[in-house]
């Protein structure tokens, strides 16, 4: 599939294909070393770079990142945390490369860029002593910090901190991606994951046995081909939304404007009460009642998409009109908020299999009928309920996870800590309905207008900051975001 990207596998996944090659490790330390050394070049050119250094592996890439890095003019120096007498074989050679490639040797950090090499996706526990205090000195610079392969401190499988952990600026993850970046604290520590190639024969990639995937970004453009010259608005895309009432008429707008943004002809949006549209003539709206089946019914026909719940409320009306909703769309269509409520209390209600579920974690732990310890947990038993309806779901966090029947989750590791405010949700409600409308799968529409969202979220901090966001600027900011990708 054109939106599977690098797999992400287990620490002990990668650590088993890794020594299926170990006749290739030098080579390995050194390509790892040249990837890296390519990020710094890329995002930090001309910086005085320090390298901190611990006494597995991981040190042994920073050591070869380095004379890389001096090949190519940097200056740069090794800030070594432990005698190298206690050091790896390979990170005591890569250490005499360094020197011998004029490296030099520091016992302080004030400035540039902090390459984190300090302990691997080995690491398990908690980070003491010199390790914790390495950990600590390098957050505490306040300085750009790039971690290899792990920011040091989490656990690669998990993404639990015990303690302290390095929070990196971009992760350079080797080969293929470890799931700890993702989950639990993980994700904090991150920062921005890159891929780095270390020489990992193709076959081997294709053998590990991954838990994920990341979206493969550089294919997205192919899902745009370009607009017929003669097209009209319902073939661009007729969506049919149930959606808002008098006192959350936000949320059905919300969604109903980014569904046009996201590049659909025409919605059509029926909602309960009377509700002030005067700020969005561009959306066709009706209020209804529990007598207005036939009148939904009639335009669920003529549609090519739909999406049920934002701002619908809980009343016993909404409740029966969403049953009915369920019971007769034939479109895909996206299942959201109070309608997400009305599937968690009643079990009985029909899911289409054609429908798009985008629940947060907590509506997802209510439709389960069970809460979870952690986000993991969370993610299997959500795949299992998949399994059991054939449905495609939209697990809502930070970062989101697309699920689908028989085939493993795709993580897409964007967004902005700002998207986390009222409206987001019905925002990413929206794009999805207009990607249905477009003829794309659940999947591919659901996967489509999750990274988008997270694209727009990320475009409308840099103008209004993560604090200020709110989420009319992530549709605001959708034609920025999918700009680059319209043929």
């Amino acid at each position: 599939m054109k939106l599977l990207g690098h797999k992400v596998v287990l620490a002990e996944e990668m650590a088993r294909v890794e020594k299926l090659n170990s006749n290739k490790e030098q080579a390995f330390m050194e390509n790892a070393g040249a990837a890296v050394a390519r990020v710094v070049e890329t995002f930090y050119p001309k910086q005085k770079i320090t390298l901190f250094v611990g006494k597995g592996n991981n040190g042994g890439d920073a050591y070869a990142a380095g004379v890389c890095l001096l090949q190519k003019g940097f200056s740069v120096a090794a800030f070594p945390f432990f005698s190298l007498e206690s050091c790896s074989p390979l990170s005591k050679m890569q250490h005499e490369r360094f020197i011998q490639a004029g490296g030099t040797l520091t016992a302080e950090v004030k400035e540039g860029v902090i390459l984190d090499g300090l302990v691997g996706t080995g690491f398990k526990g908690k980070a003491e002593g010199v390790l914790k205090e390495a950990i600590d000195l390098a957050n505490n610079s306040k300085l750009p910090i790039i971690a290899i392969d792990i920011p040091s401190g989490v656990n690669g499988t998990t993404g639990a901190v015990e303690t302290v952990a390095i929070y990196a600026t971009k992760t350079v993850y080797l080969g293929l991606a470890k799931l700890g970046l993702f989950f639990k604290e993980g994700w904090n520590h991150t920062g921005e994951p890159v891929f780095g190639d270390f020489g990992l024969p193709k076959e081997s990639i294709e053998e590990a046995k991954q838990k994920a995937y990341l979206i493969s970004e550089e294919n997205l453009k192919a899902f745009f081909p370009p607009p017929k010259r003669d097209q009209h608005k319902y073939e661009r895309g007729y969506v049919v939304a149930l959606a808002g009432s008098s006192s959350m008429a936000g949320a059905a707008i919300l969604s109903s404007f980014s569904t046009l943004r996201a590049g659909a002809g025409i919605v059509r949006l029926f909602h309960f009460n009377e509700m002030d549209m005067a700020g969005v003539p561009e959306i066709i709206h009706e209020k209804i009642d529990a007598e207005s089946q036939e009148k939904i019914l009639n335009e669920l026909k003529r549609a090519k998409a739909a999406f049920i719940g934002p701002g619908l409320g809980r009343t016993k009306e909404a409740e029966a009109l969403t049953s009915f909703f369920l019971n007769n769309v034939q479109v895909p269509v996206v299942i959201d908020a109070d309608a997400l409520y009305f599937l968690s209390q009643n079990p009985s209600f029909k899911i289409p299999s054609h429908a798009v579920l985008t629940p947060h974690h907590g509506e997802m732990e209510k439709l389960l009928g069970k809460k979870y310890k952690d986000h993991l947990e969370l993610l299997d038993a959500a795949q299992k309920f998949v399994e059991e309806k054939s449905i495609t779901l939209v697990l809502k966090g930070s970062p989101t996870c697309i699920l689908h029947p028989k085939a493993s989750p795709l993580i897409i590791p964007r967004g902005t800590p700002g998207m986390a405010t009222a409206g987001s949700g019905d925002v990413l409600t929206g794009i999805i309905a207009a990607f249905l409308a477009h003829g794309h799968d659940p999947f591919t529409a659901a996967s489509l207008g999750v990274y988008f969202h997270a694209l727009a979220g990320e475009l409308a901090a840099k103008e209004h900051t993560s604090y200020s966001l709110i989420a009319s600027d992530i549709i605001e900011a959708l034609p920025k975001a999918l700009a680059p990708y319209i043929n």
